[in-house]
């Protein structure tokens, strides 16, 4: 088992898979950053919305 924390893991696995070197002095902001994101991701996905809700239409100029 790991000791670290998983948006840790999170964060290198993405780095890596975008070829992204993360500085270990920036990894807090990172963190501080997306723990903010997916913060505001769970508000807007558990906002409940009813059934017969459509979606908006799409204009194109």
């Amino acid at each position: 088992m790991s000791d670290t924390d998983p948006l840790d893991d999170y964060i290198d696995a993405v780095g890596k898979a975008l070829a992204l070197a993360v500085e270990d002095a920036w990894k807090p902001m990172v963190r501080a950053n997306l723990e903010v994101s997916l913060r505001l991701a769970r508000l807007v996905g558990e906002f409940p919305l009813p059934d017969e809700i459509e979606p908006a239409s799409v204009f194109a100029a």
